[in-house]
């Protein structure tokens, strides 16, 4: 099944969507390589999501301002899909703007600085196979130049906006990928930016759970029936990238489960799931850290504590050591 919009290629920059819409997309879509999207209608503008850093999100506003300098030049408005750096990071560049995100989005954000990021890349070197491989997925970017920026405005269900006449709803659907996960839904152009809610082409990581929220979260978004979906990660795509995403969680829900009623650890849970039909999908290490949601959800850490962040990216070096 081909996932990617036809009508889109998957290339680095700017893509016009119609009817004042935009995204900006960032091949391969791995880690930290995020997505973002533009409204504008008059000379009003709306940004969903900006990047892991400054100097990305200003080559991503400069190309803004070209496609729309009556409205982008003065950024009225960013809502931040959720809490991960690579979708707010870059909130400082807009200081005009308004910024808009759910309650749980701001309380995780102040709980994971960027300067969290930086210390474990200064710590890289000593830290062998897995600071190798944090630097892997995190070295390219420039969090030293990264000053955390909160939102203006919080909500806690659904909130309606406008950008000039275009009405946009925002929906929470977390925690599921993280706690403050919130779609953008813009009815009137079919269109939604999903952010993390979709990884397309590459695992999607279950940070938070229920699997079930998340579920039910793509099943929001086929009720809505868009016919273009912007996700958080990875190339444009309709409804079959969302039942394609829907498929793999319920899938690794079913695995993983099995495995821990047969007693093995969430480890060798990761480690035996065969992903062959997801073996085009990039990052397959995630597995790791959806099997400890997965087993955190069935109880299984009860006593001594889920996996705390450094052993699940350990494991993940470890399993991309292995699989390649």
């Amino acid at each position: 099944m081909t996932l990617a919009h036809p009508k889109f290629t998957y290339t680095h920059g700017l893509h016009e969507l119609g009817d004042g819409a935009y995204a900006w997309l960032q091949p391969d879509g791995g880690w930290g390589w995020s997505n973002s999207g533009m409204l504008v209608a008059g000379k009003e503008s709306l940004i969903i999501d900006t990047l892991f850093d400054v100097p990305l999100t200003e080559a991503m506003l400069k190309a803004y301002r070209r496609a729309a300098p009556q409205a982008a030049g003065e950024v009225n408005c960013i809502v931040n899909t959720h809490h991960n750096g690579d979708h707010c990071n870059g909130n400082q560049c807009c200081p005009q703007a308004k910024i808009i995100a759910h309650r749980l989005t701001v309380e995780a954000q102040k709980a994971e600085p960027p300067a969290m990021l930086q210390g474990f890349l200064d710590q890289a070197d000593a830290l062998g196979e897995l600071g190798r491989y944090i630097t892997s997925c995190f070295g390219p970017f420039d969090f030293r130049s990264v000053v955390p920026r909160y939102a203006d405005e919080t909500f806690e269900t659904d909130l309606a906006l406008s950008c000039g006449e275009l009405e946009v709803q925002l929906t929470h659907v977390g925690p599921a990928h993280t706690p403050g996960d919130t779609l953008v839904h813009v009815p009137s152009a079919k269109l939604v930016y999903s952010g993390d809610i979709l990884f397309i082409g590459g695992h999607p990581i279950i940070w938070e759970g229920p699997v079930q929220n998340w579920l039910d979260a793509c099943d929001k978004i086929l009720a809505w029936q868009p016919e273009l979906v912007v996700p958080g990660h990875g190339p444009i795509t309709t409804c079959d990238g969302v039942r394609a995403v829907r498929a793999y969680l319920t899938y690794v829900w079913r695995e993983a489960k099995a495995r821990h009623a047969a007693g093995l650890s969430f480890r060798d849970a990761a480690f035996d799931i065969a992903l062959t039909d997801y073996s085009s999908w990039g990052d397959a290490e995630r597995i790791v850290i959806n099997c400890a949601a997965v087993y955190k959800e069935l109880g299984a850490f009860a006593a001594e504590g889920a996996p705390d962040i450094p052993t699940l990216f350990s494991l993940m070096a470890e399993f991309k050591k292995q699989r390649g």
